[in-house]
């Protein structure tokens, strides 16, 4: 029995000997079951740092957290400061603002690729999106939108509306809202005819182009400028999407809620791109791993609806969840955790490199900063999903949670990881690889 096997059946057993078991089962009949939530894969006791407890008393480095723990879990001072704020200000009620709001709101516009920019916060990322598919309507007048197939934005319906993600847009709640349009993304070859990576974007440019001329009232174009797959276009790629929206009137929305903040060695991916959008979208690690906030920052010129409650939610300005994300910004910057995340990925790439070497299963890498790909594939080079899905389970075995995705092993670490903790991680990788290979 390789060790595969043997660590998916200790795996299994573990959750069977232990009151995780009831605690699921409680999960389950209380919970709509939903694709990746529910039924639940364990139960967790605890979380600090780079790792996550379960009730057994195993403990994993966490290298999928849903990208929420860039400062990693239970950071001290986020704690502290939360802990604060509570016996100064719980809440503010709407049509009140508060001073942790405001501070949140002037450090996102002055540290943001935007020149002159406002703000507007929402409890989600999804939230956040459909606010900004609100004001590219407001704006340009139109209702369209395109974006690009594969893509993610959020589970409202005007954001599964706006992306491509095909179990998304297949499922059974009927109709989505209109105008949603779709492009191959840039590393697609849907001709058969663009092998190099420049090629495809070529492709991919001039797809969006001929689209945007023949539809003609576009109101937004939506993308992540760094996949968080990973994968970032061929240099030019952007700047001429740039040029395309400016050119048939379409705004240009980034969506950097799973890459912004630090994770690919840039503070807002969209330095990576060399151009900046109209409206930025951010989320998920802005709430520090404790709560949920995501943020709109969009180009002064959209402030031009004041009569209309565009994401007028009832927590919009809450002094816990925007001191939240306030402190956040000031540990990446004061514990210079953008460069190290530059630094450390450039180093755990090489390590990669050399790993891959050795290991003919490895096919190809990929890696913005800490946000790194690694591709498994079969003898004739084709991508292994199912090997993938069992080193996943094995490395979960052995200490290290990370995700699949098309064969795909992605590592997204909280940015701060150590160098001894990132080889300890990447020595699990390769076990787990070696454990499933044919």
């Amino acid at each position: 029995m390789n060790e595969f096997a043997t660590s998916r059946m200790m795996w299994d057993a573990g959750i069977e000997e232990t009151a995780a078991r009831d605690l699921l089962a409680r999960d389950s009949a209380v919970f709509l079951h939903q694709r990746g939530s529910t039924p639940c894969l364990n139960a967790i006791r605890k979380a600090e740092g780079i790792w996550i407890e379960d009730i057994a008393g195993r403990r994993y480095m966490d290298f999928h957290g849903n990208n929420v723990h860039h400062i990693g879990y239970g950071h001290p001072r986020l704690k502290a400061a939360l802990k604060a704020q509570m016996d100064e200000l719980p809440f503010t009620p709407r049509r009140y603002t508060s001073e942790p709001a405001v501070a949140l709101a002037e450090r996102l516009v002055a540290s943001s690729p935007h020149g002159s920019a406002k703000v507007l916060f929402a409890p989600s990322g999804s939230d956040a999106v459909e606010i900004a598919l609100k004001l590219a309507r407001l704006k340009t007048g139109r209702y369209k939108t395109l974006a690009f197939w594969d893509s993610y934005h959020g589970h409202g319906y005007g954001a599964v509306s706006a992306a491509g993600t095909g179990t998304d847009r297949t499922h059974r709640i009927g109709p989505l809202l209109p105008g949603g349009l779709l492009v191959p993304p840039f590393d697609s070859d849907v001709t058969g005819e663009a092998p190099t990576p420049e090629a495809r974007a070529t492709l991919c440019t001039r797809m969006l182009r001929y689209t945007l001329a023949r539809e003609g009232d576009v109101a937004a174009v939506i993308a992540e400028p760094v996949l968080s797959s990973p994968a970032l276009p061929p240099p030019g790629f952007w700047p001429e999407v740039r040029r395309a929206c400016e050119e048939h009137g379409a705004q240009l929305i980034f969506d950097e809620i799973p890459t912004g903040l630090g994770k690919t060695g840039r503070l807002f991916a969209a330095e990576h791109a060399g151009v900046s959008a109209d409206i930025t979208v951010l989320g998920k690690a802005l709430g520090g791993g404790m709560l949920p906030l995501a943020a709109v920052i969009a180009d002064g010129s959209f402030d031009l609806a004041p009569e209309l409650a565009l994401g007028h939610y009832t927590h919009e300005k809450n002094p816990l969840t925007t001191r939240a994300g306030l402190t956040t910004l000031e540990i990446i910057e004061e514990e210079g955790l953008v460069a190290h995340a530059r630094e450390l990925g450039s180093w755990s790439l090489a390590r990669l490199h050399d790993m891959r070497s050795r290991l003919p299963l490895i096919g190809g890498l990929s890696a913005a900063g800490l946000l790194i790909g690694v591709d498994l594939v079969d003898r004739d080079g084709r991508p292994a999903p199912q090997l993938a899905e069992r080193a996943m389970w094995c490395a979960l075995s052995l200490g290290l949670s990370l995700k699949a995705a098309e064969g795909r092993l992605i590592l997204s670490p909280p940015l701060i990881i150590s160098e001894a903790e990132m080889g300890s991680a990447l020595e699990i990788l390769e076990r787990a690889i070696r454990a499933v290979a044919p």
